[in-house]
């Protein structure tokens, strides 16, 4: 199987329960999400949709896949702007590369389901450029690997249920 096809393995699985319960639950709601093409991409943004309550379209992009910072910004820069929050689901290095990009910090690597919220400096998606944004925050499953707030344990327990 090719890196492409590869799905979400189980501690995957589990990692995406947690995020998208603590995503729910700080109501980030997006008003597009844009994702890489390759399964494991797909299956995140199909299952973060569902888990959040987001009900817009997913625009799939084989673009995003082992793609170089410029070309996902310049699928951001088409973007229309009545969007003002959107998701990318993407990959590594890329996305790391990309956020770099964007802020001043020099954030490490963003890891397998991490979440990192950028503010744009902006007004229009046209106008993004090198450092035109700052963090607003980070969050990724490891934050949750020993204690996992009581709120997050009662979502994770409804999203079982259903």
């Amino acid at each position: 199987m090719s890196d492409f096809e590869r799905g979400l393995k189980k501690r995957g699985h589990k990692d995406l329960d947690t995020i998208s319960s603590y995503m729910s639950l700080q109501q980030l709601h997006p008003d597009l999400m844009i994702s890489s093409l390759a399964l494991r991409a797909q299956t995140t943004a199909d299952q973060l949709a569902h888990k959040i309550g987001y009900e817009g379209r997913i625009h799939y992009m084989e673009e995003l896949y082992n793609s170089r910072p410029d070309t996902i910004m310049n699928v951001l820069t088409l973007q229309d702007d009545s969007y003002e929050t959107i998701f990318i689901i993407g990959h590594n290095p890329e996305l790391t590369e990309f956020a770099n990009f964007l802020v001043e910090d020099n954030f490490p690597k963003l890891p397998t389901l991490g979440v990192l919220a950028i503010n744009l400096n902006i007004d229009t998606w046209s106008q993004i450029h090198e450092k035109c944004g700052e963090i607003d925050f980070f969050i990724q499953p490891k934050q949750f690997k020993y204690y996992v707030p009581k709120q997050i344990r009662t979502t994770l327990a409804k999203v079982k249920e259903s």
